[in-house]
């Protein structure tokens, strides 16, 4: 009598090309074998249920391309897969185990491995530079190219009405931070947009335009040979973007990005009331909180793809420090993270079947940067081309990389329809204003003035801000205090101007938010007037107590 195998269980975390190009190696490998040899089940956890074609991202900012062209379903791609669209709360190492969040239903579910693929990619390092998170557009997933969209646009139908020179001055400012492949394909395609887009607009002209492109390095592109470096960032200068090399991000707020200049450390504000942040970075905190050997925020493998430190714990593409076999640590890029998971894969079964194991060796094919305006760069095969035929070979490759041919043809589609019809400005709001939101304020700047409509309420949560009444300062406050409660509650123009005198972190509540908790909340009202009261006989005794000091 043959015995039943025991299940194997394959836990992939992450939802880009490592985790999913993992996932579908294995279930075409799995369909191969008898289920008599092996009996495996491969679950993949995402927090979308698509993957996002990457390199296209610029382009759904600018129009080029549809927005659902460049995602593709992971149940096609990995049919067969226990798909969880979840977010990961917590990797347990020692008992095999990963904690998901809960999804509608508000329970936690805890999924037992005997195989642990960890592809979670890396995340905006946001503590790394004060007011990132509040202030400034990441650049990563479909849905950060949706939002800088629906931004650039909005900037645009604001500056357009805009009779303060210098608030629309900010808002026709736009800043990317970081110069490598993102960040100089963002701003490429930015700029490609809005000079067409203005033509809409009778009341902006082109020169009114200022694109600025922050980079910490002595030069953009620091991925590429240095000539194609060079012609991309003449080529960028050209068409009137500012490039401003060896300064990093140093704080984002509402209306404004201060860069350091990294040799004098000397601080520059530039007035912007937009900031696209694709540096810095930083590992998945859910990684850092494991015991798992790690090499720069990247977890240490062998050419195998397995864990240095722990047997049974596989990972691969951004997250890992997989040698590549040619000298040096895989560099973070998609080619790299799909022939990761080839071997990958490969490897998990060879090991479950007690079979032998291969080895990762690639030495990359090559890379391309496209430069908006129908020009490119490309180094492949160690050949360097660029302008309009490096434009064509890079479109000609990624369309062929896209997964899927249905999606393959829609690009394709897109590009045609780009060559003869306008691209649309149409600002498409798929979400809600935020009713609870973290704001950041930098010395100097001011939160609202006198006069100004009240519309939310700010709790500080570190930091001062001053409270001007008629251009005198009446007092300052702190930590813990809340600020523009009586504009709220009496529905009238604000009575105060505030602005921060130290660097001021904040959590804001919308009007509408503010107006069901006093509705709806006992003593809530009651607790809001309390609390201007006590302010204003705080702020009288300090009134009382200068006039009896100049006395």
């Amino acid at each position: 009598m043959e015995m039943a195998m025991e299940k194997q269980r394959i836990v992939i975390l992450g939802g880009g090309f490592g985790g999913v190009y993992t996932a579908s190696e294995l279930m075409r490998r799995i369909n191969r074998i008898s289920k008599h040899e092996v009996d495996i089940e491969v679950v993949l956890v995402s927090e979308e249920n698509y993957i996002t074609f990457q390199p296209l991202l610029p382009e759904v900012v600018s129009g080029a391309v549809e927005q659902l062209h460049v995602i593709s379903p992971i149940r096609r791609i990995a049919p067969g897969v226990v798909l969880y669209v979840r977010h990961i709360d917590k990797i347990d190492v020692e008992n095999k185990t990963v904690q998901l969040a809960p999804g509608r239903v508000p329970r936690t579910e805890t999924i037992p491995y005997d195989h642990l693929v960890i592809a979670m990619g890396n995340t905006l390092a946001h503590s790394m530079v004060p007011g990132l998170y509040e202030h400034a557009i990441p650049f990563k997933y479909l849905g950060d190219a949706l939002r800088l969209r629906n931004h650039v646009v909005q900037m645009l139908e604001e500056a357009s009405v805009c009779s303060d020179p210098e608030e629309r001055q900010r808002l026709l400012t736009f800043t990317v931070a970081g110069g490598g492949f993102s960040g100089v394909e963002c701003i490429a395609e930015m700029e490609d947009f809005l000079r067409k887009a203005v033509r809409s607009f009778p009341n902006i002209s082109e020169t009114d335009l200022r694109l600025i492109l922050v980079q910490s390095a002595d030069r953009i592109l620091p991925e590429m040979k240095e000539n194609l470096a060079n012609y991309a960032d003449k080529l960028l200068r050209k068409r009137g973007i500012q490039i401003v090399l060896d300064h990093r991000l140093h704080e984002v707020s509402a209306d404004r990005a201060i860069v350091m200049n990294k040799a004098t450390k000397e601080l520059e504000v530039i007035g912007s009331r937009t900031v696209v942040a694709t540096v810095p970075t930083e590992p998945h905190s859910v990684i850092r909180d494991t015991p798992l050997q790690c090499e720069k925020g990247r977890i240490v493998v062998s050419d195998e793809m397995e864990s240095a430190s722990h047997p049974g714990v596989w990972s691969l593409g951004d997250c890992a420090a997989v040698p590549s076999g040619e000298g040096y640590t895989s560099p973070p890029t998609a080619q790299y993270a799909v022939r990761q998971a080839t071997v990958c894969a490969e490897n998990i079964l060879a090991t479950i079947r007690n079979q032998p194991r291969r080895h990762f060796k690639f030495a990359g094919l090559g890379k391309l940067a496209s430069l908006g305006g129908r020009r490119a760069i490309a180094e492949v095969f160690g050949f360097t081309f660029s302008g309009f035929f490096a434009w064509l070979m890079w479109r000609t490759i990624y369309v062929e990389k896209m997964p899927g041919l249905d999606r393959k043809i829609r690009v394709f589609i897109d590009w045609m329809k780009d060559i003869f019809l306008p691209r649309d400005i149409t600002q498409l709001n798929v979400h809600d204003e935020q009713q609870v939101r973290r704001e950041h304020l930098a010395v100097g700047q001011i939160l609202f003035h006198q006069g100004d409509f009240g519309d939310r309420l700010y709790f500080v949560v570190d930091g001062e801000v001053e409270i001007e009444v008629d251009g005198n300062v009446v007092t300052t406050i702190g930590k813990g205090d809340v600020i523009g409660e009586m504009a709220l509650l009496d529905h009238k123009a604000r009575s105060a101007t505030v602005k921060a005198v130290k660097p001021t972190d904040l959590v804001s509540l919308s009007s509408d938010a503010f107006d069901q908790i006093i509705k709806y909340v006992p003593g809530a009202a009651n607790a809001m007037n309390k609390i201007h009261e006590e302010r204003r006989q705080r702020n009288l005794a300090e009134q009382t107590a200068d006039s009896s000091a100049d006395e």
